[in-house]
């Protein structure tokens, strides 16, 4: 039997991530295209030698990983940059989140999760799930949190969620939204098992 595929978004600082842990505390299989991300361009990792070959080789650390900062960097002040970077990532990030929810739905996992920050702006991300899961807060919420949590500058964390999808598209993309700015961690739990219960009844 096929695994439900359920695509989960939500803008930097929504609690995402919690929604996404207590999804797999329920039985559901985490392909993070963020955590894929960061494997490809780790120390050695895949995409390591395309990215010298597109930016040059400064933008590899000393540690032989990608020069995150300088990265981010460039992708604020250049969106070709990001363009270029993203052209890099995300045709391996593709290829290896098939083969991650193939493996789950083999071992039998009710449920396959694909966290997706940029879901919003991809079709090709949305034909390849069965329910879209956005969580949602206000942007004055997101800037407190990760501003807390990071230690950013406040312009810092406005220009990340200016490169993100508005909340008005990541919502009208989605099947459920669990709107999250004043809730306890609990009460979230409470709504992402509330939702389990619905889309996979036992």
């Amino acid at each position: 039997m096929r695994s439900l595929h359920i695509g989960l978004t939500g803008g930097i600082g929504s609690g995402k991530s919690t929604v996404a842990q207590t999804l797999v505390e329920l039985g559901a299989a985490l392909v993070d295209t963020d955590a894929i991300a960061r494997r490809l361009t780790a120390p050695h990792g895949a995409a390591l030698p395309a990215i010298a070959q597109v930016f040059g080789s400064e933008m590899v650390s000393a540690q032989a990983g990608l020069d995150r900062d300088r990265m981010r960097a460039l992708a604020f002040s250049d969106p070709s940059a990001r363009r270029r970077l993203e052209g890099i990532l995300h045709p391996l990030i593709g290829e290896t989140a098939r083969a991650e929810a193939t493996a789950a739905t083999q071992a039998g996992a009710a449920a396959v999760v694909f966290d997706v920050p940029l879901l919003a702006e991809s079709a090709h991300w949305r034909g390849r799930v069965d329910r879209v899961l956005v969580v949602d807060c206000e942007e004055s919420t997101q800037v407190r949190r990760v501003m807390a949590r990071s230690g950013w500058a406040e312009e810092t964390v406005l220009r990340v969620i200016a490169q993100q999808a508005p909340r008005p598209l990541r919502r009208s993309i989605a099947d459920a939204v669990i709107f999250n700015d004043t809730l306890s961690q609990q009460a979230l739990q409470g709504e992402v098992r509330s939702l389990w219960s619905h889309w996979l009844p036992r």
